[in-house]
């Protein structure tokens, strides 16, 4: 009985992969157009500039919330849009603007970090932008001390 489901399973397979190619089912005659579902929206570059990208709280205490800004300057020549901004922990939450940031502008992109654990910390957050590079990486370090009862 195993061996005649393995040999239908073979079966199966060689008859799925068969090779069907898609371009002799198009009669002779036809014509395919293919065109994209959305046109780019602007010409020209936006470009990203920060105050800093690294913040160091220093000394803090266990399950201490603490916060910090980052300015953010469009210095190209189109829209600057944050898609999105993404944390390596939840212990991390970023705040970002939602709106296209004009050439020239600045905006704040605001980091509060609720300590979890002791020791050195350090996280990132990810922004992702319609720059060239795309991401774009800020850091939050801090040294986590036990809580002083």
């Amino acid at each position: 009985m195993k061996k005649l489901a393995f040999i239908a399973a073979i079966a199966f397979s060689v008859v799925a992969c068969k090779n069907n190619d898609a371009t002799s089912r198009i009669q002779e005659g036809e014509t395919t157009t293919t065109t994209a579902s959305a046109e780019v929206a602007q010409t020209g570059n936006s470009q990203i500039e920060f105050d800093r990208t690294t913040h160091d709280f220093g000394n803090i205490e266990n399950n201490e919330s603490v916060e910090t800004e980052f300015e953010v300057k469009n210095t190209g020549d189109a829209d600057l849009i944050i898609i999105n901004a993404s944390a390596s922990c939840g212990c991390t939450v970023p705040e970002y603007p939602k709106t296209p940031i004009k050439p020239g502008e600045s905006e704040k992109i605001k980091v509060r970090f609720r300590t979890s654990a002791v020791g050195q910390q350090q996280k990132t957050v990810t922004l992702t932008t319609n720059t060239e590079k795309g991401d774009e990486l800020l850091t939050i370090k801090a040294n986590v001390a036990p809580k002083q009862e």
